[in-house]
């Protein structure tokens, strides 16, 4: 289901500044007025995991977001005892299970033109509880794609 609603430039522009430039660590987006996706929050480069949870549900317990992360870890390489640096692009909706039904409708049916324009990214993420978009539950799926 597509909802007719549309990517801004600026949603564009901020992803490759993320994707290409490293120029911040995250950027989250908002539906706005039902029509077009707009850049909420930028967080710096040298912002943390924490940084990002408080800023993607800076909007209440009931607002949706969606947000895109350059998340990096330390892999054990196999077969050495080296460890190298990785980096992915993971793309997130946020639907709190407090949201309206209209809303989650909204961003779930959005969240397919944001996979679509934002080619590069690793792992697309849907969370609905905390618990779903904790460090920890990202860095494992993440992890996961190492042994595809």
């Amino acid at each position: 289901m597509a909802s007719g609603i549309d990517l801004s430039r600026e949603c564009k522009h901020v992803f490759e500044q993320i994707r290409k430039l490293k120029q911040h660590r995250y950027a989250v987006f908002v539906i706005q007025d039902e029509r077009e996706i707009k850049v909420e929050l930028l967080g710096v480069r040298e912002a943390n995991y924490s940084d990002f949870l408080a800023d993607l549900q800076r909007g209440g317990p009931n607002q949706c977001r969606f947000a895109v992360y350059d998340y990096a870890y330390q892999h054990q390489c196999q077969g050495t005892s080296s460890t190298c640096l990785k980096e992915k692009l993971f793309l997130m909706l946020w639907c709190p299970t407090l949201a309206r039904i209209k809303d989650k409708m909204l961003y779930s049916s959005t969240f397919a033109v944001l996979k679509r324009e934002f080619s590069g990214v690793q792992k697309c993420i849907q969370a609905t509880e905390p618990e779903e978009a904790s460090h920890f539950a990202v860095e494992e799926q993440l992890r996961f794609l190492d042994r595809e």
